[in-house]
């Protein structure tokens, strides 16, 4: 029974991360409790012992008396997202090339197959989330544990960021999709290498491309500045 209750707490969890990061739960839209519990047959105390580690993932929101929430989302966000991203990328694929064990290349050889796989006519969301998994592999490479929770929060927001800037028949997306799955490519072999500036370089080469493709849809009307250096009200 108890095995029981912790395969249907995983499967919750599982769930619940991939509907926040592919917007199937948008942000600020408050967990049914009720349905969750009949729809994975769980009672509320480990209904709740998953929000609490989604929560403390930065998936969710917990507020007293009025139950979880999705994560939210604003213009401030978007600020701080931009400001560190190139930041965490970079130190996370510096260290990952530092760190990487065998077992994780051949995980991220694995992962990068599984995205490569996405880019054949499958979904927005199958794309987003077997990206998010490769990116989430070279996190674990990293091995810092003060990086490595800013790292998996940053990952959330750039799932949702993709989800909502993503345009199947946008000039160019087909294009900056094939060059992303040859970064990721390129980013094996620097790992691999053990090359920690080669490995810096694509992080930052990997987050230009796809800060080019987010500015495009979520930059405001009659803004000027790229979004991270706007200055805090």
């Amino acid at each position: 029974m108890k095995d029981d209750t912790k395969s249907r707490k995983a499967a919750l969890a599982a769930h619940l991360k991939a509907a926040v990061m592919t917007l199937k739960l948008r942000p600020g839209d408050d967990l049914d409790e009720a349905q969750l519990s009949e729809a994975f047959g769980l009672s509320r105390t480990p209904l709740r012992e998953v929000f609490r580690h989604l929560a403390g993932l930065g998936y969710l929101e917990l507020r007293e008396h009025r139950g979880a929430r999705v994560s939210q989302m604003s213009y401030a966000t978007l600020r701080d997202f931009f400001l560190v991203a190139p930041m965490i990328y970079g130190a996370v694929l510096r260290l990952a090339a530092q760190n990487a064990t065998g077992d994780q290349i051949d995980r991220l050889k694995a992962a990068q197959a599984a995205f490569r796989e996405t880019l054949r006519a499958s979904s927005a969301e199958d794309r987003a989330l077997a990206n998010n998994q490769f990116h989430e592999i070279t996190g674990e490479m990293a091995a810092n544990v003060y990086l490595l929770p800013s790292f998996q929060r940053l990952l959330i927001d750039h799932a949702r960021i993709g989800m909502t800037f993503y345009r199947p028949g946008q000039d160019g997306m087909g294009e900056g999709l094939d060059l992303a799955c040859a970064q990721h490519d390129a980013i094996i072999a620097a790992i691999e290498a053990r090359d920690e500036a080669a490995a810096g370089q694509l992080a930052a080469d990997h987050w230009a491309l796809s800060r080019d493709q987010i500015e495009l849809f979520v930059t405001p009307a009659g803004l000027d500045l790229p979004l991270g250096s706007v200055e805090r009200g």
